[in-house]
Protein backbone atom coordinates (compact mmCIF):
# COMPACT_ATOMS: atom_id res chain seq x y z
CA UNK A 1 0.00 0.00 0.00
CA UNK A 2 1.23 3.70 -1.16
CA UNK A 3 2.08 6.10 1.21
CA UNK A 4 0.22 8.73 -0.59
CA UNK A 5 1.51 11.96 -2.46
CA UNK A 6 3.64 13.65 0.78
CA UNK A 7 5.66 10.72 0.85
CA UNK A 8 6.69 11.16 -3.30
CA UNK A 9 9.83 10.94 -3.55
CA UNK A 10 9.91 12.77 -7.25
CA UNK A 11 7.90 13.12 -9.87
CA UNK A 12 7.85 9.98 -11.42
CA UNK A 13 6.48 8.36 -8.28
CA UNK A 14 3.79 10.62 -7.96
CA UNK A 15 2.77 10.07 -11.25
CA UNK A 16 2.54 6.40 -10.59
CA UNK A 17 0.59 7.19 -7.54
CA UNK A 18 -1.91 9.83 -9.57
CA UNK A 19 -1.87 6.68 -12.43
CA UNK A 20 -2.91 4.09 -9.72
CA UNK A 21 -5.26 6.91 -8.35
CA UNK A 22 -6.73 7.18 -11.80
CA UNK A 23 -6.94 3.00 -12.39
CA UNK A 24 -8.74 2.76 -9.26
CA UNK A 25 -11.64 4.98 -9.70
CA UNK A 26 -11.90 3.92 -13.35
CA UNK A 27 -13.42 0.42 -11.91
CA UNK A 28 -17.41 -0.11 -11.16
CA UNK A 29 -18.98 2.54 -8.28
CA UNK A 30 -21.89 1.11 -6.68
CA UNK A 31 -24.34 1.77 -4.09
CA UNK A 32 -24.25 -0.71 -1.77
CA UNK A 33 -25.79 0.16 1.51
CA UNK A 34 -27.77 2.89 3.62
CA UNK A 35 -27.56 3.09 7.45
CA UNK A 36 -29.81 5.72 9.52
CA UNK A 37 -28.89 4.35 12.99
CA UNK A 38 -25.62 2.68 14.46
CA UNK A 39 -27.29 -0.57 14.57
CA UNK A 40 -27.89 -0.76 10.76
CA UNK A 41 -24.29 -0.72 9.67
CA UNK A 42 -22.87 -2.98 7.55
CA UNK A 43 -20.64 -5.82 8.63
CA UNK A 44 -16.93 -3.77 7.67
CA UNK A 45 -14.96 -5.83 4.77
CA UNK A 46 -13.45 -3.71 2.42
CA UNK A 47 -11.09 -0.03 3.70
CA UNK A 48 -13.02 3.02 4.14
CA UNK A 49 -12.94 6.50 3.30
CA UNK A 50 -15.76 8.69 5.07
CA UNK A 51 -16.93 11.89 2.95
CA UNK A 52 -18.11 15.11 5.73
CA UNK A 53 -18.72 18.15 5.53
CA UNK A 54 -21.63 20.92 6.46
CA UNK A 55 -24.74 20.74 4.11
CA UNK A 56 -24.12 22.22 0.86
CA UNK A 57 -20.59 21.99 0.66
CA UNK A 58 -20.68 19.82 -2.66
CA UNK A 59 -20.09 16.22 -1.38
CA UNK A 60 -22.48 14.54 -3.83
CA UNK A 61 -20.63 16.27 -6.38
CA UNK A 62 -17.54 15.31 -5.28
CA UNK A 63 -18.19 11.52 -5.30
CA UNK A 64 -19.62 11.43 -9.01
CA UNK A 65 -16.76 13.58 -10.00
CA UNK A 66 -14.02 10.91 -8.51
CA UNK A 67 -16.10 8.37 -9.95
CA UNK A 68 -16.79 9.64 -13.05
CA UNK A 69 -20.60 8.61 -12.66
CA UNK A 70 -22.79 12.32 -12.48
CA UNK A 71 -25.59 9.95 -10.95
CA UNK A 72 -23.80 7.99 -8.51
CA UNK A 73 -24.77 10.51 -5.38
CA UNK A 74 -27.55 12.36 -5.07
CA UNK A 75 -27.00 15.99 -5.84
CA UNK A 76 -29.68 18.28 -3.93
CA UNK A 77 -30.09 22.30 -3.56
CA UNK A 78 -31.81 21.08 -0.68
CA UNK A 79 -29.21 21.47 1.78
CA UNK A 80 -29.73 18.64 5.17
CA UNK A 81 -31.30 16.58 2.87
CA UNK A 82 -28.83 13.44 3.27
CA UNK A 83 -30.03 12.08 6.90
CA UNK A 84 -28.07 8.70 6.67
CA UNK A 85 -24.59 6.74 6.34
CA UNK A 86 -24.85 5.90 2.39
CA UNK A 87 -21.91 3.14 1.36
CA UNK A 88 -20.69 2.82 -2.05
CA UNK A 89 -18.39 -0.35 -3.30
CA UNK A 90 -15.23 0.89 -5.74
CA UNK A 91 -13.98 -1.71 -7.44
CA UNK A 92 -13.79 -4.66 -4.68
CA UNK A 93 -10.93 -2.32 -2.98
CA UNK A 94 -12.40 0.66 -1.17
CA UNK A 95 -15.98 1.86 0.17
CA UNK A 96 -16.97 5.58 0.30
CA UNK A 97 -19.03 6.76 2.78
CA UNK A 98 -21.32 9.64 2.29
CA UNK A 99 -21.91 10.99 5.64
CA UNK A 100 -25.27 13.09 6.77
CA UNK A 101 -24.51 16.89 5.89
CA UNK A 102 -23.84 19.18 9.26
CA UNK A 103 -24.19 22.89 9.91
CA UNK A 104 -27.67 23.35 8.35
CA UNK A 105 -29.49 26.55 10.15
CA UNK A 106 -33.14 25.30 9.86
CA UNK A 107 -32.63 21.24 10.68
CA UNK A 108 -34.39 20.68 13.72
CA UNK A 109 -32.41 20.65 16.85
CA UNK A 110 -33.23 16.56 17.13
CA UNK A 111 -32.80 15.96 14.10
CA UNK A 112 -28.77 17.85 14.29
CA UNK A 113 -28.59 15.86 17.57
CA UNK A 114 -29.27 12.37 15.62
CA UNK A 115 -26.68 13.22 12.81
CA UNK A 116 -24.32 14.28 15.71
CA UNK A 117 -24.47 11.04 17.35
CA UNK A 118 -24.88 8.68 14.77
CA UNK A 119 -21.82 10.40 13.26
CA UNK A 120 -19.86 10.09 16.53
CA UNK A 121 -20.62 6.21 16.69
CA UNK A 122 -19.31 5.16 13.69
CA UNK A 123 -15.82 7.33 13.60
CA UNK A 124 -15.47 6.10 16.64
CA UNK A 125 -16.36 2.09 16.63
CA UNK A 126 -15.66 1.60 12.62
CA UNK A 127 -12.49 -0.70 12.79
CA UNK A 128 -12.08 -0.40 8.72
CA UNK A 129 -12.14 3.50 9.01
CA UNK A 130 -8.86 4.76 7.60
CA UNK A 131 -9.60 8.40 6.82
CA UNK A 132 -12.49 10.97 7.06
CA UNK A 133 -12.19 13.03 3.83
CA UNK A 134 -13.53 17.16 5.94
CA UNK A 135 -14.69 19.13 2.85
CA UNK A 136 -14.57 23.04 3.21
CA UNK A 137 -16.40 25.11 0.69
CA UNK A 138 -13.13 27.19 -0.63
CA UNK A 139 -16.19 30.28 -1.03
CA UNK A 140 -16.81 30.76 2.55
CA UNK A 141 -14.85 31.66 6.00
CA UNK A 142 -14.62 28.52 7.95
CA UNK A 143 -18.08 27.80 10.08
CA UNK A 144 -18.21 27.19 13.51
CA UNK A 145 -19.55 23.94 13.14
CA UNK A 146 -16.76 22.91 10.78
CA UNK A 147 -14.16 23.90 13.67
CA UNK A 148 -16.86 21.61 15.89
CA UNK A 149 -16.93 18.44 13.40
CA UNK A 150 -12.63 18.84 13.62
CA UNK A 151 -12.99 18.80 17.65
CA UNK A 152 -15.56 15.44 17.20
CA UNK A 153 -13.04 14.10 14.40
CA UNK A 154 -10.25 14.88 17.25
CA UNK A 155 -12.06 13.40 19.94
CA UNK A 156 -12.89 10.00 17.96
CA UNK A 157 -9.33 10.02 17.37
CA UNK A 158 -9.87 9.60 13.71
CA UNK A 159 -7.51 10.77 11.13
CA UNK A 160 -9.09 13.54 8.29
CA UNK A 161 -8.14 15.16 5.47
CA UNK A 162 -9.37 18.33 4.85
CA UNK A 163 -10.52 19.07 0.98
CA UNK A 164 -11.61 21.71 0.11
CA UNK A 165 -14.43 22.19 -2.39
CA UNK A 166 -16.16 24.64 -5.38
CA UNK A 167 -12.77 26.21 -5.88
CA UNK A 168 -13.55 27.07 -9.30
CA UNK A 169 -16.01 29.53 -7.86
CA UNK A 170 -13.76 31.56 -6.36
CA UNK A 171 -11.22 34.62 -6.75
CA UNK A 172 -7.45 33.77 -6.65
CA UNK A 173 -6.68 36.18 -3.78
CA UNK A 174 -9.71 34.91 -1.53
CA UNK A 175 -8.96 31.00 -2.49
CA UNK A 176 -5.11 31.69 -1.06
CA UNK A 177 -6.76 32.62 1.97
CA UNK A 178 -8.35 30.17 2.96
CA UNK A 179 -6.04 27.77 1.72
CA UNK A 180 -3.23 29.07 4.46
CA UNK A 181 -6.20 28.83 6.79
CA UNK A 182 -6.92 25.57 5.81
CA UNK A 183 -2.63 24.61 6.27
CA UNK A 184 -3.04 26.52 9.76
CA UNK A 185 -5.73 24.33 10.83
CA UNK A 186 -4.19 21.26 10.22
CA UNK A 187 -1.26 22.28 12.63
CA UNK A 188 -4.00 22.35 14.91
CA UNK A 189 -4.86 19.14 15.22
CA UNK A 190 -2.75 16.09 15.55
CA UNK A 191 -5.45 13.92 13.78
CA UNK A 192 -5.25 16.16 10.65
CA UNK A 193 -2.94 14.83 7.23
CA UNK A 194 -0.90 17.52 6.51
CA UNK A 195 -1.34 17.70 2.89
CA UNK A 196 -4.59 19.87 1.55
CA UNK A 197 -5.82 19.17 -1.53
CA UNK A 198 -8.16 21.90 -3.22
CA UNK A 199 -10.28 20.86 -6.01
CA UNK A 200 -13.19 21.89 -8.00
CA UNK A 201 -16.24 19.51 -9.47
CA UNK A 202 -16.93 21.55 -12.49
CA UNK A 203 -13.20 21.62 -13.48
CA UNK A 204 -11.39 18.55 -12.29
CA UNK A 205 -9.30 20.80 -10.00
CA UNK A 206 -7.51 18.21 -7.52
CA UNK A 207 -9.60 15.22 -9.08
CA UNK A 208 -6.48 13.35 -9.77
CA UNK A 209 -4.34 13.89 -6.66
CA UNK A 210 -7.50 13.65 -4.00
CA UNK A 211 -8.05 10.02 -6.30
CA UNK A 212 -4.39 9.17 -5.72
CA UNK A 213 -4.58 9.91 -1.90
CA UNK A 214 -7.80 7.45 -1.66
CA UNK A 215 -5.88 4.94 -3.29
CA UNK A 216 -3.30 4.92 -1.07
CA UNK A 217 -5.42 3.81 1.40
CA UNK A 218 -7.72 0.94 -0.75
CA UNK A 219 -7.10 -2.88 -0.52
CA UNK A 220 -3.94 -3.85 -2.42
CA UNK A 221 -5.20 -4.93 -6.05
CA UNK A 222 -4.70 -8.58 -7.35
CA UNK A 223 -1.53 -10.01 -8.82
Amino acid sequence: MSGGLLEARDEEERASLIEQGRLLFARPCQFIFAAQRIDQLPEPRLPEIALCGRSNVGKSSLVNALTGQNSLARVSNTPGRTKQLNFFELGGRLVLVDMPGYGYAQAARSVKEDWQGLMFNFLRGRPNLRRVVLLLDARIETKASDRAAMELLSEAAVAFQIVLTKADDTKPGWLEQRQKEAAALVKKYTAAHPLVITTSSETGLGIPELRAELASLAEPAAP
